[in-house]
């Protein structure tokens, strides 16, 4: 049997302002955006290719305090690009904060950014 990762949870603020930036400023596609209950909504989006992200509103006071610190800290996303100096000049003139230049790694060209609650994201232009 053929497996891939399909999904992945980040916990958000508000859904709204998540789709604000992250179909909005990093240019992800909305997939899904399914209203389960009053409060509740089923948000997807798409970088393009491989897993989507299921926007995840956070409730309670443990998954709120988890908004921005989903890796602990270390990078916990990783988004390949085929032109890392366009896509960084795209989303700085939207305000993407870059908490680290481009910089030549074995494996390619890698940047590091944060998402609008701070989760850090290797942007990474790959080698070859």
């Amino acid at each position: 049997m053929a497996r891939r990762l399909a999904l992945a949870t980040l916990l958000v603020r508000d859904y709204d302002e998540a789709l604000a930036f992250y179909v909005g400023t990093l240019g992800f596609t909305l997939v899904e955006d399914t209203r389960l209950s009053a409060e509740k909504r089923w948000v997807v989006v798409s970088p393009g290719t491989g897993a989507s992200l299921l926007l995840a509103r956070a409730s309670g006071e443990e998954q709120v305090a988890q908004i921005g610190h989903q890796a602990g800290g270390r990078v916990g996303f990783f988004l390949e690009t085929d032109d890392i100096a366009r896509d960084l000049a795209d989303w700085r003139a939207k305000g993407l904060r870059v908490l680290r230049e481009p910089a030549e790694q074995p494996y390619g060209t890698v940047a590091v950014f944060a998402d609008l609650y701070g989760n850090k994201w290797d942007l990474i232009q790959p080698a070859g």
